[in-house]
């Protein structure tokens, strides 16, 4: 396998035509962003996509592996999965799979998204 530093120069390169692709240092791998957006991260030198209960069943159609990591002794398994082998291949075989991902995360960031604050009407006549 690459080194890290390849590797996410790689994952940048195939995730660039979705948006502005950045990568952060997080937990011993990297936090993949799009436009803002977490869309994945690379962990155990794998490429990981966000999914979630809309795109999860494509996911998993297509082999891909769920990211489990053991969280005091017990599998956690979170919302991520790797990438098909082939869309590791180029931008344009990532590009479906990455679209997914970008739209788990913005329903994600929607879901996240706190309620409006009524304007006060104290004060007014």
């Amino acid at each position: 396998m690459a080194p890290p530093s390849e590797l996410v120069a790689h994952c940048l390169e195939l995730l660039a035509p979705l948006g502005a692709p950045r990568a952060r240092r997080m937990f011993g791998g990297h936090g993949l962003y799009v436009d803002d957006l977490f869309v994945a991260l690379i962990a155990y030198d794998r490429l990981y996509l966000k999914a979630d209960a809309q795109t999860r069943a494509r996911f998993e159609a297509a082999g891909c592996e769920p990211f489990v990591y053991d969280g005091k002794g017990q599998a956690v398994t979170l919302g991520y999965f790797t990438a098909p082998d082939d869309a590791m291949e180029s931008p344009a075989y990532m590009q479906p799979w990455g679209r997914l991902a970008l739209e788990a995360a913005l329903r994600a960031k929607a879901a996240k998204k706190p309620p409006s604050k009524p304007r006060s009407t104290k004060g007014r006549p």
